[in-house]
């Protein structure tokens, strides 16, 4: 099978990895400027954190997708600000099945922009964070997965046959969503706090606060109310219950936030991607800020913790 991964980050690197593993894939990556150099010369390598190893995987990569350049899937992993300049080019490619995978608030525009059948484009969410530095990868994940569905629908049973051909005999795993747009919303509900906090105290989340971990908490559950008000199906016992107060799913958001306050694993996973990725939050902020303005819902929480983000430059 052909695979595109479009995007070198930390996320298209391990998924690169991964699809690597199935011996019947071919692999190209696009990369740009030195790191595409690095990874020509050197090789793609990863530091594997909870793994404890290190691979090293040999694979082609491109720094431009021509419209003839097809493949059997197309992974998308830039982040949700950079897709307005990419979009133009993956709809004038031939191949017919994407995957957008990150953080992302606009999934059924984009879905619209691409101009394709709503079962040729599926949204995915995959479970590492990391950084890049000295000519590699630093990942870090408790077992690499994806969930993934269509933007308002579920995949068609010819998506998930070809996306389980890809990962066949890997690791991976694959969690299959059917509404993935509203997916992607509960997610950066909680996400966003999380970042917020980590501006308060610099990327050093252990120095939060008791308060402030309450409030990351807090707000995450503001938000999910204000997607219910905005028009988003909520799906309540995935993701309100989890930050409701008096909830058993509540105290277990609790102790992973504080885990996450505490542990290395938290910094990678957590603070190290929020403060190297201080634009991609505030293009998700925006998003949410125009949600919200249709609603005029108070969030008291996500205000106390919000007014740490970074203003824009300019």
């Amino acid at each position: 099978m052909r695979i595109l991964v479009y995007g070198a980050g930390v996320q298209g690197c391990e998924l690169a990895h991964c699809l690597a593993q199935n011996k019947k894939n071919v692999v190209t990556l696009l990369a740009r400027g030195e790191w595409k150099d690095v990874i020509d010369q050197k090789g793609l390598t990863i530091r594997h954190l909870v793994q404890l190893k290190t691979t090293v995987d040999r694979m082609r990569t491109i720094d431009t997708l021509a419209p003839d350049d097809v493949y059997d899937l197309v992974f998308v992993t830039m982040q949700a600000g950079q897709l307005p300049d990419v979009l133009p080019i993956l709809k004038a490619n031939g191949s017919q099945y994407f995957i957008f995978v990150g953080n992302n608030p606009h999934a059924k525009e984009v879905m619209q922009a691409m101009q394709r059948p709503a079962d040729k484009i599926a949204f995915g969410f995959q479970s590492n964070g990391g950084r890049r530095e000295n000519n590699r990868v630093i990942s870090a994940h408790l077992g690499i997965n994806m969930t993934i569905g269509g933007a308002t629908a579920p995949l068609s049973g010819a998506f998930r046959l070809r996306l389980q051909a890809a990962f066949e005999g890997t690791h991976y795993k694959l969690t299959y969503y059917s509404d993935m747009d509203e997916w992607l919303k509960c997610h950066i509900a909680f996400i966003l706090p999380v970042a917020y906090a980590c501006y308060a105290v610099d990327g050093e989340l252990p120095r939060t606060t008791a308060e402030q971990r309450k409030q990351i908490v807090d707000a995450a559950w503001e938000c999910c109310e204000m997607l219910k008000v905005a028009g988003v199906p909520v799906n309540d016992a995935d993701n309100t219950d989890c930050y409701r107060e008096g909830t058993k799913k509540r105290k277990q958001t609790d102790r992973m936030v504080y885990w996450l306050a505490q542990t290395p694993l938290g910094k990678v996973c957590a603070s190290d991607h929020a403060m190297h990725a201080v634009g991609e939050m505030q293009y998700l902020d925006e998003a949410f800020q125009a949600l919200r303005a249709q609603t005029q819902v108070q969030m008291t929480a996500w205000d106390a913790l919000r007014r740490y983000l970074p203003q824009k430059e300019g």
